[in-house]
């Protein structure tokens, strides 16, 4: 299945289908993108390959160059080729239309005027009430940048094809200070994680203690005027109480 379908007049539109072409096949993948002259094998029956490629699409690229509206017919002197119904532009338009695609016009170049419906046949007025985007070859990396940007918000299912995502994610996991999840080989002790995480530990076993202030390790004897131990006493433990003895006990 193609994803976007490129839609174009030769005398106008053939040089920037190419660049569609070129740039949404590497952002997307080269199967994403219906361009007839690529997309279109020898032998193969071509108005089936049209209408099947225009049906299956999700987004339908209309490049309207200044001679798109005005585009002579080349069997009927005198009328222009849009008013033909027999016209592959606007055959492949309607098709995109009525199978519920997204179809997008793009005005190429600066000085390209919206398109006006009441020189539209019927069926493509509602492509006037579209929304465009606009293309120009002094800007067309930026342009097609930012057409790509929204196409992925508009069909959520083209991110998973998106290179210019996972490109993203792939270096944000190299940055210094990111977080990821490793596999230690350490077998003891404190060790540091990269970035604000704090400490670790892997396999203690004895007494720990990571933040400030004194360690106290070994029994705590609490009261008046004892002691305490830490560590492994071997011997015993004097404690002396002063100023009072028990009854019968003259030590």
């Amino acid at each position: 299945m193609h994803e976007f379908f490129i839609n174009y007049r030769t005398q106008d539109g053939k040089e920037a289908a190419r660049t569609f072409d070129a740039e949404l096949s590497n952002r997307f993948g080269t199967d994403s993108v219906f361009r007839a002259q690529k997309s279109i094998a020898p032998g193969t029956k071509w108005v089936d390959m049209l209408v099947g490629g225009v049906r299956r699409c999700r987004v339908l690229l209309a490049l309207i160059g200044t001679d798109w509206v005005d585009a002579p017919h080349q069997k009927r002197p005198g009328r222009r080729a849009l008013t033909d119904p027999k016209d592959w532009v606007r055959r492949e338009i309607e098709e995109a239309f009525a199978a519920g695609a997204l179809v997008v016009p793009v005005l190429l170049g600066r000085q390209m005027a919206q398109l006006d419906p009441l020189r539209l046949p019927a069926s493509l007025k509602p492509l006037a009430d579209c929304q465009y985007e606009r293309y120009t070859t002094r800007t067309a990396e930026a342009d097609l940048t930012r057409l790509g940007d929204r196409l992925v918000r508009q069909v959520p299912d083209l991110a998973s094809l998106d290179r210019r995502v996972s490109g993203a994610k792939a270096e944000a996991k190299q940055r210094p200070g990111s977080l990821e999840t490793r596999t230690s080989r350490q077998s003891g002790g404190i060790g540091a994680v990269n970035g604000d995480v704090g400490s670790f530990v892997n396999e203690a076993h004895g007494p720990l203690h990571t933040g400030s202030g004194d360690q106290l390790n070994g029994p705590r004897i609490n009261g008046d005027g004892t002691n305490y131990v830490a560590g492994d006493n071997r011997g015993g433990i004097r404690q002396r109480f002063g100023g009072s003895q028990r009854p019968g006990n003259d030590r």
